[in-house]
């Protein structure tokens, strides 16, 4: 009895804590994505930096922050995603849903809003550009409607 009792617990838990647990999800894959990007892009391939518009010792000092910034919403994350668990309000589906989503929402700002109408940087250089913006683009599209169905099948009106 003491169990269902504690399942009963958790789900109320979890509704009461739904907005969180999606926040908390967006928050963490914004910080995944941007340091995916930053490792990858930046680092490993040297493909661009974060901001491009000047010398190469700029390029890094943002490619620094940029790093920073990730690390801080992961950490971030982590530390929102132990509140849940300590609340016994850890929703793995909807955080998952609200990961998704926030990875999706980063990567399609980025590709869209840095890429083209900032042009701080580009996915690459000296190459056809649009088979990596569409790969970017619609890699962002794809991760943002799965976000969305994993947050629609788990809203508070079920």
């Amino acid at each position: 009895m003491t169990t269902l009792k504690s399942n009963a617990l958790n789900k109320e838990n979890q509704r009461h804590f739904s907005t969180k647990n999606m926040w908390t999800g967006i928050l963490f894959g914004l910080g995944v994505v941007a340091f995916i990007d930053e490792v990858i892009f930046h680092q490993l391939l040297h493909w661009h930096h974060f901001y491009d518009k000047s010398t190469t010792d700029i390029g890094l000092v943002s490619d620094g922050i940029f790093h920073a910034f990730s690390f801080f919403a992961t950490v971030g994350s982590a530390f929102l995603m132990a509140d849940l668990h300590r609340r016994q309000a850890f929703w793995p589906k909807r955080w998952l849903g609200g990961i998704f989503l926030g990875a999706g929402v980063f990567q399609l700002y980025d590709g869209t809003i840095q890429h083209k109408l900032m042009g701080l940087h580009q996915i690459r250089y000296n190459v056809d550009i649009l088979p990596y913006d569409l790969v970017w683009n619609i890699t962002a599209v794809l991760m943002i409607v799965v976000g969305i169905v994993l947050l629609k099948q788990t809203s508070k009106k079920k």
